[in-house]
């Protein structure tokens, strides 16, 4: 586990010195709130400099990461307990990138937001989360310890290729954002450091810990509850509650625990959940917590019914083999 405690520190040190150089942004002219899903943090005034120098930065940072997971799948490395020369250059890309993006906001402020809809920014974290559901599975089920039998070449697929989608989704993000210091940001900045750290331990034992990759699932709940109450909307409960359904009916699963404690956990999550919705006044309100489990698991039964119609037809034309 010394490679978790490093992977805290890489987070929290990354964060700090966003945190310590975000006072030289405030000469910027920003758009600032105006409707929900218009990104504030938006030069009024955009420049070609600014673009130019976020998407040649984001697309330099993501087709390192990938070329060092495709080093590491050709060398054939097995899972190991010791830092090897791909994971030290993983970490070396995320540190420059790091530093890059920090002096690329610092000089134009502008990340991709400019360019994409802040949805996107939110969505690729969020498939990310949905597609680690997919990778569990077989360990955990889909919900309630049921939806384990996935189909064998899908889960290959996941398997295989999951690396590449998880660093583009953060590395995404990361470049989506200037390095702003506001708590919300920061806050982000932290949960997006932790899972790059992820990445870093390709092929490390501790990348497959379970306890370890439970919290980076987890840690979604504290940013996403903190973002909302910074945000001062009142859907802090739908965030908290939304995500635990989750933890409920899925995550809890792959933790070993016998049905009693699961049922016990599941009742106390119902009654917090019906307590504080009744203390906010909101009780009407509750039905709110189904839209993080509903997209989850629908986006996931969508995925996976568009690869049994792809893999069918494929399978009738003669392009792949049955399995």
């Amino acid at each position: 586990m010394k490679s978790v405690g490093a992977g805290t520190l890489f987070a929290l040190l990354c964060t700090l010195v966003i945190a310590l150089t975000a006072g030289g942004l405030t000469s910027f002219e920003l758009v600032g709130p105006t409707v929900p899903f218009a990104y504030p943090w938006r030069l009024v005034e955009p420049t070609q400099g600014a673009r130019l120098s976020a998407w040649l930065g984001y697309a330099a940072h993501n087709l390192a990461a990938w070329g060092v997971i495709a080093w590491a799948r050709r060398a054939g490395a097995g899972w190991g307990g010791r830092f090897r020369a791909f994971n030290w250059v993983m970490l070396a890309v995320h540190v420059v990138f790091v530093g890059l993006h920090v002096l690329q906001s610092r000089v134009y402020y502008d990340g991709l937001a400019q360019d994409v809809p802040e949805l996107t920014a939110l969505g690729s974290v969020a498939l990310m989360l949905m597609v680690v559901l997919v990778l569990e599975a077989p360990r955990r089920g889909l919900a309630f310890g049921r939806g384990k039998a996935f189909h064998k070449r899908f889960l290959t697929i996941v398997r295989e290729y999951h690396g590449y989608l998880f660093t583009w989704a953060l590395i995404y993000t990361f470049w989506y954002h200037p390095t702003e210091g506001t708590w919300g940001h920061l806050a982000g900045f932290f949960y997006m450091f932790v899972l790059l750290w992820q990445s870093v331990l390709l092929f490390d034992r501790a990348h497959r810990n379970r306890w370890w990759t439970l919290a980076l699932e987890l840690l979604v709940i504290p940013h996403a509850v903190f973002v909302a109450v910074h945000q001062g909307h009142g859907l802090w409960p739908m965030f908290l509650f939304g995500f635990g359904a989750v933890f409920a009916m899925t995550q809890l699963y792959g933790l070993g625990l016998s049905d009693w404690l699961r049922r016990a956990v599941l009742a106390v999550f119902v009654l917090g959940m019906v307590a504080t919705y009744v203390a906010t006044g909101r009780l009407t309100e509750m039905h709110e917590v189904t839209r993080i489990p509903v997209l989850d698991y629908g986006i996931v039964g969508l995925a996976y019914g568009l690869f049994l119609v792809v893999n069918r037809v494929l399978e009738r034309v003669g392009l792949l083999q049955r399995v």
